[in-house]
């Protein structure tokens, strides 16, 4: 399906000289020629070979998008991303059989930690922000458009202290509108998911005491129907009416869904938009060290304009100790995927650039890959 158009967004605008992909090829040990555009630093490396890589689904469509572009102009690469969810993907880097994984959020320290580094040889894995997903909140109910809610109010209503859709709580967020008194069915995530884990630690940082949960991978609330992936929620949603839930911007437009407008923490609704969503991630802390880039976001924003409810999906990949046969075709996709011109290329799937100030660091950390 056809998914709506953005256009590129103006506070976060891509400023560096764009990169394009040009037709090259090589061996699986040494990168071919870059090749140009003829823009000042606009290049990209192809090499031969293959990678294996899984991990989050909300990144999936992305990815897909990247190795749909990679692949024509580097006619010896094979990628395959499988998107199993962002605990099954950092499993299986940590166990070998991926040579990167995609991950709604960075490696947690203690044992995710530990064994990621004995993957890498004694070297760290790095957490590389890639794809800015915003989280959607999305609904089926009847009649009822431009829903807006309180991080309170979706914080009570995923942890089943509100179950009616005409519920005061509700009603207040939606003075106008004429809410019918049928049940609330919440549709959360079956699997261990790092879109579960933002979306959490979103209630966490923005809904007080409405929110009793530490935010996790695993959904932790009672009640609610379980459904396996972002697009088990997207297919539950568009089948279910009375049903709310969860997912990234480009599954809920892919499926046509109703989204809520989110009251950020400056008390303004704000509608889930790529520009929205930018301008909360621009104002995301680093707090990696080197060329790891884990950021910290600021769910309670109160920049105006800004969209709360965003995750940063990484890729996870060691900073030392990659296969030496793979190295160059590993640093030539992730080299095109943190790029201008790869970046610019997920905005007519519902996702966000990364504002340049974050793109120019991961490109700069891609660039030490060894």
């Amino acid at each position: 399906m056809k998914l709506k158009r953005h256009g590129i967004m103006a506070g976060i605008a891509l400023t560096a000289a764009t990169l394009a992909l040009a037709g090259c090829g090589s061996d699986n040990t040494t990168p071919s020629t870059s090749t140009s555009n003829g823009s000042a630093g606009s290049s990209t490396d192809c090499a031969s070979g293959s990678l294996t890589a899984q991990g989050s689904t909300a990144q999936k469509n992305a990815m897909d998008e990247w190795v749909k572009a990679y692949q024509q102009k580097c006619s010896g690469a094979q990628i395959n991303y499988q998107g199993t969810g962002s605990g099954a993907g950092v499993t299986a880097f940590s166990g070998k059989s991926a040579d990167f994984a995609g991950s709604d959020s960075a490696i947690k320290d203690g044992d995710e930690t530990t064994k990621s580094t004995a993957r890498c040889g004694g070297s760290p894995a790095l957490n590389l922000p890639m794809v800015v997903g915003p989280i959607a909140v999305v609904y089926n109910l009847d009649g009822v458009k431009d829903l807006t809610l309180k991080p309170a109010t979706i914080a009570q209503i995923f942890s089943g202290k509100i179950t009616k859709w005409n519920d005061p709580a509700i009603k207040a967020d939606n003075a106008s509108a004429q809410l019918p008194s049928s049940a609330i069915s919440t549709v959360h995530r079956s699997d261990d998911s790092g879109t579960t884990d933002n979306f959490t630690n979103y209630l966490k940082g923005s809904a007080g005491s409405d929110w009793t949960f530490e935010h996790s991978k695993t959904w932790k609330a009672p009640g609610g129907q379980a459904a396996k992936g972002s697009d088990g929620i997207a297919s539950t949603l568009k089948s279910t009416p009375g049903t709310i839930g969860y997912v990234e911007l480009s599954f809920a437009q892919n499926s046509s869904l109703s989204m809520a407008r989110i009251v950020n923490g400056a008390g303004e609704p704000t509608e889930l938009t790529p520009e929205a969503a930018g301008k909360t991630i621009a104002g995301a802390q680093i707090t990696g060290t080197g060329d790891d880039l884990k950021m910290k976001i600021d769910y309670a924003t109160k920049e105006a304009g800004a969209y709360p409810i965003v995750l940063v999906t990484y890729e996870i990949v060691c900073s030392k100790g990659n296969d030496a046969a793979k190295l160059p075709l590993l640093k030539g996709f992730l080299t095109y995927t943190s790029s201008a011109d790869g970046q610019k290329a997920l905005t007519d799937l519902g996702y966000a650039p990364l504002p340049e100030t974050v793109r120019a660091k991961v490109a700069a950390s891609v660039g030490n890959l060894a």
